[in-house]
């Protein structure tokens, strides 16, 4: 048992970077990475605009495109109907995982030959989980009406 628990070790460990390396790159969208996934196009904005979307900042009159590139993909769309038209609201999220407590699941049974006395005996130890809550934050919404922003809305922290 010892020796396949020592075998395995190197294996999982690996295993467990290599999943990180995943979880960490597909979470790591920037302003940088995006302008440079859509270059030509970022080219083509003004000087104004190109130092505003670097900084992640959205201002009216941007085009979907831009907003893309400042932001990144929106966590919601949504549509309303206003007497102007029909308005498309792209809405930013920022998600949290709140420390409830412990969660008791049982007892783990254990069981050990006790030289001492000849005999097998039987412990019995308490088996908790953490718990967390998720909860999510509206920080931002983006406004567009006929293909431009109309408003934006941020949060302040």
């Amino acid at each position: 048992m010892k020796t396949t628990l020592m075998k395995s070790k190197p294996f999982l460990t690996i295993l467990a970077i290599i999943a990180l390396a995943f979880t960490v790159g597909a979470c790591t969208s920037t302003p940088d990475s995006r302008i440079r996934r859509n270059q030509a196009l970022f080219d083509s904005f003004t000087m104004e605009e190109q130092a505003m979307i670097r900084q992640g900042i959205v201002g009216v009159g941007f085009t979907p495109d831009m907003v893309s590139m400042a932001m990144g993909p929106a966590d919601q769309v949504r549509t309303r109907t206003v007497s102007q038209g029909e308005q498309t609201i792209w809405v930013y999220n920022r998600w949290f995982r709140d420390y409830v407590g412990q969660q008791h699941l049982g007892f783990r049974r254990d069981v050990y030959f006790d030289h001492r006395i000849q005999s097998w005996r039987v412990f019995y130890t308490p088996v908790s989980a953490s718990v967390f809550q998720e909860r999510v934050e509206e920080v931002g919404r983006v406004v567009f009406m006929n293909g431009k922003v109309v408003s934006v809305e941020t949060l302040q922290d």
